[in-house]
């Protein structure tokens, strides 16, 4: 069932044949592809091709990331099968997965990670601000598969009323079992929201992407 597949997508920046790096960019619950590309303000734009997709009502999934992920479903295969789309028509512009970096607020950001960590390979970076893995219970013995070195930042708020840290403790852990290098940051006295640190380390991330396509 098609649910989020044929929704609305924001393309900018860079073409994608002069593209030296690509970002899919995931909005949070609630929220719009135009809510998300606003981040691309504060970030290097002339080398890079942003693509924005908009979930079906504005959610990728109904229900919390923390229950069964049988109760997300349809809508989070659908949501996983929108990313994956977008990975391949960036490869069919000639952008190889390692050169293809993830960023997602909130709901966007374990839908990233979900995706990333449920078909590893090399990627140019994972960006997950305020999010984990999705589901009840995460078991890291069923995850398998080489990240390669993925470059991953998890970056949440200490008092995060919708992520424990608890969960963005074991997403990192079961990235970097994968063969991600993680990098973790939890703020104290912030709120569920994008701070300026964590722009900081985007910016460096994809620094490193476009140092390494070069």
């Amino acid at each position: 069932m098609k649910i989020h597949e044929d929704g609305r997508v924001l393309r900018f920046g860079a073409e994608q044949r002069h593209a030296e790096i690509a970002m899919i960019m995931l909005h949070g619950r609630d929220a719009s592809a135009a809510d998300i590309a606003g981040l691309a303000e504060w970030l290097p734009r002339h080398q890079c091709a942003f693509v924005a997709p908009e979930a079906a009502g504005n959610a990728w999934f109904p229900r919390r990331f923390l229950e069964p992920r049988s109760v997300n479903e349809p809508h989070l295969s659908s949501a996983l099968k929108t990313v994956d789309n977008l990975v391949v028509e960036l490869e069919d512009a000639a952008i190889p997965t390692e050169r293809i970096l993830l960023l997602g607020f909130s709901q966007g950001a374990c839908l990233c990670a979900e995706y990333v960590a449920r078909r590893p390979r090399r990627f140019g970076g994972l960006l997950a601000l305020a999010g984990g893995l999705i589901g009840e219970q995460i078991d890291p013995a069923e995850f398998a598969g080489a990240l390669e070195g993925t470059p991953v930042f998890l970056g949440c708020s200490e008092q995060d009323p919708f992520i424990p840290r608890e969960r963005v403790e074991l997403t990192s852990e079961v990235l970097q079992q994968l063969g991600a290098d993680v990098s973790m940051r939890l703020y104290p006295g912030t709120t569920h929201a994008v701070n300026d640190d964590e722009i900081v380390q985007v910016r460096s991330v994809m620094a490193s992407a476009v140092r390494e396509s070069a």
